[in-house]
């Protein structure tokens, strides 16, 4: 459930097919987002899933599935 809604939420922000945006997918040089789409996304993620996200996480949420498991982990 999460994870779909990652997918829908980074394939919208970067105007790309859904089944693009794949587990193992990196943000930046797999999916092409630069620093803007990354806060973008930052800002939709806290707002659709209700959480704040720590300035020093974003750093370490390089793929599609590491932004899924930071959500899942604050959801619990």
């Amino acid at each position: 459930m999460v994870f779909e809604q990652v997918v829908a939420l980074i394939a919208n922000q970067l105007k790309m097919p859904p089944e693009k945006v794949t587990r193992d997918a990196r943000l930046v040089e797999d999916l092409g987002a630069d620093s803007a789409n990354v806060m973008v996304l930052i800002m939709d993620l806290e707002d659709r899933f209700n959480l704040q996200v720590e300035d020093s996480a974003i750093t370490t949420l390089k793929t599609v599935g590491d932004v899924a498991d930071y959500i899942q982990a604050r959801q619990a």
